[in-house]
Protein backbone atom coordinates (compact mmCIF):
# COMPACT_ATOMS: atom_id res chain seq x y z
CA UNK A 1 0.00 0.00 0.00
CA UNK A 2 1.19 3.69 -0.92
CA UNK A 3 2.26 5.80 1.94
CA UNK A 4 -0.10 8.53 2.52
CA UNK A 5 0.67 12.01 1.61
CA UNK A 6 0.67 14.94 4.07
CA UNK A 7 -2.58 16.27 2.58
CA UNK A 8 -4.06 12.46 3.45
CA UNK A 9 -3.07 12.18 6.98
CA UNK A 10 -4.27 15.82 7.52
CA UNK A 11 -7.61 15.05 6.23
CA UNK A 12 -7.77 11.48 7.95
CA UNK A 13 -6.81 13.77 11.42
CA UNK A 14 -9.82 16.35 10.43
CA UNK A 15 -11.98 13.16 9.64
CA UNK A 16 -10.76 12.03 13.20
CA UNK A 17 -11.77 15.06 15.00
CA UNK A 18 -15.35 15.13 13.35
CA UNK A 19 -16.28 11.86 14.46
CA UNK A 20 -14.86 12.16 18.40
CA UNK A 21 -16.57 15.47 18.13
CA UNK A 22 -19.89 13.59 16.77
CA UNK A 23 -19.49 10.70 18.91
CA UNK A 24 -19.43 13.38 22.12
CA UNK A 25 -22.81 14.97 21.36
CA UNK A 26 -24.15 10.74 21.09
CA UNK A 27 -24.21 9.82 17.46
CA UNK A 28 -23.51 6.53 16.78
CA UNK A 29 -20.55 6.67 13.96
CA UNK A 30 -21.14 3.71 11.78
CA UNK A 31 -18.96 3.77 9.18
CA UNK A 32 -15.99 5.67 7.82
CA UNK A 33 -14.21 6.33 4.73
CA UNK A 34 -17.02 4.07 2.68
CA UNK A 35 -15.78 3.96 -0.77
CA UNK A 36 -18.15 2.82 -4.12
CA UNK A 37 -15.79 3.70 -7.06
CA UNK A 38 -15.15 7.25 -7.48
CA UNK A 39 -17.36 8.23 -4.84
CA UNK A 40 -15.88 8.28 -0.56
CA UNK A 41 -18.48 9.00 1.84
CA UNK A 42 -16.27 9.93 5.05
CA UNK A 43 -18.35 9.32 7.89
CA UNK A 44 -22.05 7.50 7.99
CA UNK A 45 -23.35 7.65 11.70
CA UNK A 46 -27.23 8.35 13.06
CA UNK A 47 -27.79 11.14 14.89
CA UNK A 48 -30.27 10.82 17.60
CA UNK A 49 -32.10 14.04 16.90
CA UNK A 50 -34.66 14.41 17.65
CA UNK A 51 -35.75 13.53 15.39
CA UNK A 52 -33.60 10.60 14.56
CA UNK A 53 -31.41 10.53 11.07
CA UNK A 54 -28.72 8.30 9.53
CA UNK A 55 -26.54 10.91 8.44
CA UNK A 56 -23.54 10.85 5.97
CA UNK A 57 -21.25 14.01 7.11
CA UNK A 58 -18.45 15.27 4.03
CA UNK A 59 -15.67 16.34 5.69
CA UNK A 60 -13.93 19.63 4.36
CA UNK A 61 -10.93 20.98 6.25
CA UNK A 62 -8.69 24.06 5.10
CA UNK A 63 -4.87 24.50 7.30
CA UNK A 64 -5.15 27.89 6.18
CA UNK A 65 -8.27 30.83 5.64
CA UNK A 66 -6.15 32.47 3.29
CA UNK A 67 -6.71 30.35 0.33
CA UNK A 68 -10.32 30.58 0.59
CA UNK A 69 -13.24 28.86 2.71
CA UNK A 70 -13.28 25.20 2.99
CA UNK A 71 -17.28 25.63 2.34
CA UNK A 72 -16.31 26.71 -1.46
CA UNK A 73 -14.87 22.98 -2.26
CA UNK A 74 -18.03 21.47 -1.76
CA UNK A 75 -18.98 22.37 -5.25
CA UNK A 76 -21.35 20.62 -7.96
CA UNK A 77 -18.58 17.61 -8.73
CA UNK A 78 -17.67 17.09 -5.21
CA UNK A 79 -21.77 17.04 -4.63
CA UNK A 80 -22.53 14.45 -7.57
CA UNK A 81 -19.77 12.28 -5.91
CA UNK A 82 -21.41 11.99 -2.84
CA UNK A 83 -24.92 11.65 -4.77
CA UNK A 84 -24.06 8.89 -6.22
CA UNK A 85 -22.03 7.22 -3.19
CA UNK A 86 -25.70 7.42 -1.22
CA UNK A 87 -27.68 6.44 -3.80
CA UNK A 88 -25.22 3.44 -3.86
CA UNK A 89 -25.19 3.11 -0.40
CA UNK A 90 -29.30 2.98 -0.32
CA UNK A 91 -29.27 0.48 -3.05
CA UNK A 92 -27.15 -2.09 -1.37
CA UNK A 93 -29.39 -1.58 2.14
CA UNK A 94 -25.80 -2.11 4.24
CA UNK A 95 -22.51 -1.00 5.33
CA UNK A 96 -19.40 -2.69 3.41
CA UNK A 97 -19.06 -4.77 6.44
CA UNK A 98 -22.62 -6.15 5.78
CA UNK A 99 -23.86 -4.05 9.13
CA UNK A 100 -27.92 -3.17 7.48
CA UNK A 101 -28.69 0.68 7.32
CA UNK A 102 -31.41 1.85 10.02
CA UNK A 103 -34.42 2.40 8.82
CA UNK A 104 -34.35 6.25 9.62
CA UNK A 105 -34.18 9.83 7.72
CA UNK A 106 -31.55 10.42 5.67
CA UNK A 107 -29.25 13.59 5.32
CA UNK A 108 -26.16 15.17 4.05
CA UNK A 109 -24.02 16.67 6.48
CA UNK A 110 -21.01 19.17 5.88
CA UNK A 111 -18.71 19.20 8.87
CA UNK A 112 -15.56 22.23 8.26
CA UNK A 113 -12.47 21.88 10.00
CA UNK A 114 -10.49 25.04 9.77
CA UNK A 115 -7.77 27.30 12.38
CA UNK A 116 -9.66 28.05 15.79
CA UNK A 117 -8.32 30.21 18.43
CA UNK A 118 -5.27 29.23 20.21
CA UNK A 119 -4.22 27.03 17.34
CA UNK A 120 -6.47 24.15 18.16
CA UNK A 121 -8.90 23.60 15.75
CA UNK A 122 -12.90 24.80 15.06
CA UNK A 123 -15.30 22.43 14.10
CA UNK A 124 -18.04 23.69 12.74
CA UNK A 125 -21.62 21.58 11.27
CA UNK A 126 -24.34 22.65 8.78
CA UNK A 127 -27.12 20.22 8.67
CA UNK A 128 -29.06 18.99 5.72
CA UNK A 129 -26.45 20.33 3.21
CA UNK A 130 -28.27 18.63 -0.06
CA UNK A 131 -31.38 20.74 1.09
CA UNK A 132 -32.51 23.25 -1.32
Amino acid sequence: MAERTDRQKAGDAAESLVSERLAARGWQILARNVHFGRSELDIVAIDPGPPARLVVVEVRWRRWKEFGLAEETFDHRKRAHLKAGIARLLELGSLPGGDELPRLPLALDLAIVEPGAGGRPAVRLYRNALAG
